[in-house]
């Protein structure tokens, strides 16, 4: 990401690509994904570009905890509470927007391919 093609986050963000936001806080902003691969599934944002993945967010453990709170928050307002909580890091685990974000996934789908 550069300043000269800011991440379609960082364009959300901004106002400038619409999307369904379901929370909006000072430091994070949450939507709902366009390709939804649960029941529910959201994105969870930090407002900052200055992170690519998780392991760059963890050295902010601030703004890491504070978008694991949204996250659960949103879980309970959602989906009871219980919720799959995914961060891919790198292309070929599936990361396709370089701007850390995290997935809140819940809903009858999760039940395939689970993760013990």
């Amino acid at each position: 990401m550069t300043a000269e093609s800011p991440s379609i986050f960082s364009r959300i963000i901004d106002r400038e690509l619409p999307a369904d936001i379901v929370a909006e806080t000072d430091d994070l902003i949450a939507i709902r994904d366009i390709n939804p691969q649960a029941e529910l599934h959201l994105l969870v944002i930090p407002k900052t570009g200055a992170y690519r993945d998780v392991t760059e967010l963890a050295d902010d453990p601030e703004l890491l905890a504070k978008v694991v709170r949204l996250a659960a928050d949103l879980a309970k307002q959602y989906a009871d509470g219980q919720f799959r909580l995914v961060f891919n890091t790198g292309a070929e685990a599936g990361q396709s927007v370089f701007h850390v974000h995290a997935h809140v996934l819940a809903g009858a789908t999760l039940d395939e391919g689970r993760l013990a």
